[in-house]
Parts: C-alpha cells; sequence; structure tokens
C-alpha cells in the first residue's frame, strides 16, 4: 500500500484538476439525493389535490396544535410527580412518559420553526397549483439529472486525464530506467520484464488511480448523500437498517486480500508470457531451423493456459464483490420494508420497546425512505468496482515502484570531471571483475593503451574478451581496481563523455526497424545526407544500398532481417564511421562478411584508425594485421606484446 500511495501522492500534484473533479463528484452525489427527495411533494401532498403551501400551512397547525398538548400533559405530569404517595415504579413510568412527550414536543417545535422558515420560500418559488407544482418538481428532476451527468462525466474525464498521465510518466520512467540500468540489471528484469512493466503493469496503475479519485470519491459521496436524508426521516431507524454493514465489511477485506494475491499471479503470469513470446518470435530462424515449433507452440499454449485460469479466479472473486455488497443493499431495504410497514401498519413509534421514530411515520414518508435507502445501495454496489481497481493499483504499484527505485550501478558523479579530446591513455590497474561474485572473469589486470594505437584482443571463447571491452566502455565497472582515462577514473567521468569517445561495432548487429538511411545517422544524428552517403562508401555499403528500389530508404526490417549477415555488419560499420569517435570498438567486426568484402573495408579501416584508438576483437589473421599490439587474454589473465612478437610466435 505505501507504493499505492506514493502514486496517489504523485498523482495529486495535479490538485486543480483533482479538486474540479471533486467538486463535480459532491455535485453529482448532492442531486442524487435531491432527485429522490424531490419526489417527496408529489407523493405526499400534490398526488392528494394539495398545494405545498396549504400542506406546509397544515403542517405548522397540526404541529403546533400536538405541541400544545404535549405541552400541557407534561405540566400535567410534573403535576403528578411533585405530588406525595407515589411508589417508585409509579414514578418511573411516569418519568418515561414525560420524556417521551418532551421529545416529542420538541420535534413538532422543529416542524413548526423548519415550516415558518420555508413558508416565504415555497410562496416565492412554487406555484399554488398542484399539478403546476407536479410539472415543476418533474423539470426539476429531468435537469437536475442532466446535470448530474454532466458533472459526472466532467469528473471522470478529469480523473482519467491524470491517471493516464501518471500512467504515461511511469511508462517513460520505466523506459528511461531500462536505458540506464548497467548491463546485468536490465538481464535481471529482460526486454519481457520491461515490456510487462510498461504495458501492462502501468495500466492497473492507472486503474487504481482512476479508482481512488473517481469512484471511491463520488460512490461514497452518493451513500452519504442519501443516507444523511434518510436519518433526517429517521436515524434510528437508518441505523437499524445498516445492521448487516459489519458482516459485508469482512467479507470485503476478505475479498480483497483474495483479489490482490490474483492481481500479483496475473502480474507474474504476464511477465512470463512476454517472456516465452519475445524469445518465440526474436529466435523464430532458430526454432524453425530446429524444427522446435511444436515445442514453443505447446510453450504459449502453457503460458497462456496458467494465464487463463488466473484470469478466471480473478474474474471469479471480481464478480463475487457484486453480490456481497448486493447482500448489504438488500439486507437495507429489507430491513427498512419490514420496520417500516409494521411503524405504518400499526401507527407506533416503537419496536421491541426501541424508539424509532419520534412520530408515526406516513406511507409517503416511508417510501421516500425506501427511495434514499435503494439510492444508497446502488453506490454500494459499485463501491466494490472501486474496491477490485484499488487492489489492482496496488498491485501494480508495488511491482512499478521497486524498479523505479533501483539505482544503476553505474552511478554518475556528482560532479563530472571534463577531459580533453583526444585522450593520451586507457589504463587498467589492479582490475578484476566477477559477474556473480563467485566466478572471476577477469584477474588483476593493468595494461594500457595509447591514444592512436591499434590493439587486437586475442584469445579463447568464455576468456574475458568482451568483458574487457565492456568494464573499459564503462557497460560495467569493474569489481576491484580501476579504469583511468588519462589518470582519471571513469567513475569521475560522466557516461555521455566517456561514450561520445566511443564507436562500437558488435559480432551481433543490432539495428531498427527503420530505413537504413536512419541506421547509419544513428551514428551521429546532426549528420548531413553527403556524410551518410561518404560513410557507406566507406564501409562499401553503398553499392549494394544503391542497388535496392527505394535507396538509402529501404526498410531494414526488425534487427535487419531484410538484409544478409554481411549488409547488416557493413551498415554497422557506417555507422561507426559517421560516429567519427577517437576510439573504435570491432568486436569480431568482420566475422560475417565474404573475403573481398573483407578486404575493401580491411582498407578502409587502415585509414579510418589514423589518429584514433582502435581495440578489436579478432581471431582473423587479416585483422591482426592492422594492429600495433597484442593482448592475449586466456581464463582471465590478461598479457600486453608487440604484433611483431605475437606473430613471430
Amino acid at each position: 500500500m505505501h507504493y499505492f500511495l506514493r502514486a496517489l501522492r504523485e498523482a495529486a500534484k495535479s490538485w486543480p484538476l483533482l479538486a474540479a473533479a471533486l467538486l463535480c463528484s459532491a455535485g453529482v452525489a448532492a442531486l442524487w439525493g435531491a432527485n429522490i427527495a424531490a419526489l417527496f411533494p408529489i407523493i405526499e401532498v400534490t398526488l392528494r389535490g394539495e398545494s405545498l403551501q396549504s400542506w406546509n400551512e397544515r403542517r405548522i397547525v397540526d404541529a403546533r396544535g400536538r405541541a400544545e398538548v404535549a405541552e400541557a400533559d407534561c405540566q400535567s405530569i410534573k403535576t403528578k410527580l411533585a405530588a406525595d404517595g407515589l411508589d417508585a415504579a409509579a414514578t418511573a413510568k411516569l418519568r418515561n412518559k414525560l420524556d417521551t412527550l418532551e421529545l416529542n414536543r420538541r420535534g413538532d417545535e422543529a416542524i413548526v420553526y423548519s415550516g415558518e422558515r420555508l413558508k416565504p420560500w415555497l410562496d416565492r418559488f412554487l406555484p399554488a397549483d398542484p399539478f403546476q407544482t407536479v410539472l415543476l418538481v418533474v423539470a426539476f428532476v429531468v435537469v437536475s439529472t442532466f446535470v448530474k451527468h454532466v458533472l459526472l462525466l466532467g469528473s471522470t474525464l478529469l480523473v482519467s486525464w491524470v491517471a493516464m498521465n501518471i500512467s504515461r510518466n511511469i511508462r517513460l520512467k520505466v523506459f528511461d530506467k531500462a536505458l540506464e540500468l548497467d548491463r546485468a540489471q536490465f538481464m535481471k528484469h529482460g526486454s519481457a520484464g520491461f515490456m510487462a512493466q510498461v504495458t501492462s503493469t502501468s495500466e492497473m496503475l492507472a486503474s487504481g488511480i482512476t479508482s481512488v479519485y473517481g469512484g471511491a470519491v463520488t460512490e461514497p459521496l452518493k451513500i452519504l448523500a442519501c443516507l444523511g436524508c434518510a436519518m433526517m426521516v429517521s436515524w434510528r431507524l437508518t441505523l437499524a437498517c445498516l445492521l448487516l454493514a459489519p458482516v459485508v465489511g469482512f467479507l470485503m477485506v476478505w475479498l480483497n486480500r483474495r483479489i490482490r494475491g490474483i492481481s500479483k499471479s496475473i502480474l507474474s503470469r504476464s511477465k512470463g508470457f512476454h517472456h516465452v513470446l519475445l524469445e518465440a518470435l526474436n529466435n523464430v530462424l532458430t526454432v524453425q531451423a530446429y524444427t522446435m515449433e511444436e515445442f514453443e507452440r505447446q510453450r504459449f499454449r502453457t503460458c497462456t493456459a496458467d494465464m487463463l485460469r488466473t484470469g478466471m479466479w480473478h474474474t471469479f472473486y471480481h464478480a463475487l464483490a457484486n453480490p456481497i455488497t448486493e447482500i448489504l443493499g438488500i439486507g437495507m431495504v429489507a430491513t427498512s420494508i419490514a420496520v417500516g410497514a409494521w411503524l405504518v401498519i400499526n401507527q407506533e413509534t416503537r419496536i421491541f420497546g426501541i424508539t424509532i421514530t419520534d412520530q408515526p411515520m406516513t406511507v409517503p414518508g416511508i417510501m421516500i425512505f425506501f427511495g434514499f435507502l435503494i439510492g444508497a445501495s446502488d453506490p454500494v454496489r459499485k463501491l466494490s468496482g472501486v474496491i477490485t481497481g484499488l487492489n489492482v493499483g496496488t498491485v501494480g504499484a508495488q511491482a512499478l515502484y521497486p524498479l523505479l527505485d533501483t539505482p544503476s550501478k553505474l552511478a554518475e558523479p556528482a560532479h563530472p570531471r571534463q577531459m580533453p579530446s583526444p585522450h593520451r591513455e586507457i589504463r587498467l590497474e589492479n582490475v578484476a571483475f566477477s559477474y556473480d561474485g563467485i566466478d572471476t572473469v577477469l584477474k588483476d589486470v593493468n595494461v594500457a593503451i595509447r591514444f592512436g594505437e591499434r590493439v587486437a584482443i586475442v584469445g579463447p571463447n568464455g576468456g574475458g574478451k568482451s568483458t574487457l571491452v565492456n568494464v573499459i566502455c564503462r557497460f560495467y565497472d569493474p569489481t576491484a581496481g580501476r579504469v583511468l582515462l588519462d589518470g582519471v577514473p571513469l567513475t569521475e567521468m560522466s557516461l555521455h563523455d566517456l561514450r561520445r569517445r566511443i564507436a562500437m561495432v558488435t559480432q551481433q548487429t543490432e539495428l531498427f526497424n527503420e530505413s537504413i538511411h536512419y541506421n547509419i545517422k544513428y551514428g551521429r544524428w546532426d549528420a548531413t545526407d553527403a556524410e551518410i552517403e561518404e560513410a557507406a562508401r566507406k564501409a562499401h555499403a553503398h553499392d549494394f544500398i544503391a542497388d535496392f528500389p527505394d535507396g538509402y530508404r529501404t526498410m531494414v526490417g526488425p534487427n535487419g532481417f531484410r538484409l544478409s549477415g554481411g549488409q547488416r555488419q557493413r551498415i554497422s560499420l557506417a555507422r561507426a564511421f559517421l560516429r567519427n569517435a577517437e576510439i573504435l570498438v570491432l568486436d569480431e567486426a568482420t566475422s560475417q562478411i565474404d573475403v573481398e568484402s573483407e578486404r575493401l573495408i580491411h582498407e578502409a579501416l587502415a585509414k579510418y584508425v589514423e589518429n584514433r584508438t582502435v581495440i578489436m576483437i579478432t581471431h582473423r589473421a587479416s585483422t591482426l594485421a592492422l594492429a600495433d599490439a597484442i593482448i592475449e587474454v586466456e581464463h582471465g589473465h590478461v598479457t600486453k606484446r608487440p604484433a611483431a612478437q605475437h606473430r613471430a610466435a
């Protein structure tokens, strides 16, 4: 609940809109009760052919007469009590009767007072003709109903805008968090986890906020308006009708816990659903190549079946909320009918010795009382949906905010050091690294790379070559030791300042589902078309791009699936060339290129690498020929030596 309250506080920053929504809700609640109360003059007065003015006059006269009689009776009883000779039982009986008469007298005096205050308003604003009064009341009901729905629409739109805006902001924060997290923490959640958070979890939170600032305000106000009016008729009878409220409250607490647990399960199943879906579709070539279609179909059927079962339980408990709350509504109405019928038929004010009303109730009075209770029962029923939304929002908040509060291990310095460009040296001092805290991938690495030096990193698979590059580019911080640029630790530089100096080409080429022009321009967004074409020519990509009907505007498809592996890698090289960075990192960058293209690219690299630092992970002898020095990585140990010495060995 703590996280959901945090979401509500964020929503409360839009307090002008929420205040307007609250006023609309208050207006809806007032008109909800007023529409029911407006029926009273029709039932009580006008259908008898009597005007409201004459009814009010008669009511004042009758109440004044009863008050005078009660006053006389009270004086008589007081005289008897003052006399001697009464036993204790008789005295107690007379005192009880005196209290009842005093209570009735005060009630009649209140009727006289209210009637006299009401008289000038009735004379001024209401017609004396009964039928015209009916028409006026009907018109009031129609107009107030229209106004009520306008206010309800306004409240809904205002609250929905606030909730959707919060949901959008949450999505932006989740997306920002995904981009800023270090790789280890990103992989902990995975693309599927972030996808679920951005989609379904954010929707759950928005639903909860809408429920609180929408239904959780409007519906209780409706209930309070109707119960308040009912208490004005008879507060004791109203309390009697609420006897089932504690039982229903207990059931709703139990139901809330069940719905919250099911909502958590739905969220967990949703993450699994996205995980299976994205894995199968992103690796569809492998799935088809190894004839695993049926296996993946079964995985998907299993996870969707789990979601179906969990969803059905959620639907069951959600549907169960309606009958539970309806029990309260029906119990209220049934109690009022039974007790009210007894009081009206027998013209009593007590039942089981308990005083229910000060005056015997009339048929119109009890009907209006029924109307108020029925008016309260409808929002009570709708309140079950509000409670469900509240639980769903709470679960969404509990999933989202811990993720948003997760700090990146790649902390930005409060006051980053500004370094000159180009740099002079990259140095690793006593660097060690472990992904899991158990197996050490790099061990006590001490190596320096001068500016303009071309370094090839070689070694067996799994030896730590890519990890060494990731530490230099600060995708990870070392477990021990430090990486320095011109003597300044990378942790004291801003990530943007460091990475703007780096252009990278990886073995697993990553392209966006956009045009070739877009993917090359991603290297430097302010580049001109001429510069983009020049970078493509350097990477020997221009010729095959020009052969496409749409040229540079050709869409490459998701992750470039419309291109061959060699074409994807050359576009990635063009993107790196366009960046014109002082550090070029090549991770098996020519592994998927044919021999002729590789020769041409090596020629381009030989020109491009001048006056910049080049770090190459490679197994190819042709690429090693470009290197000035070789860094050998084997089982976490790093050794650097001149390239000539390596070739001689």
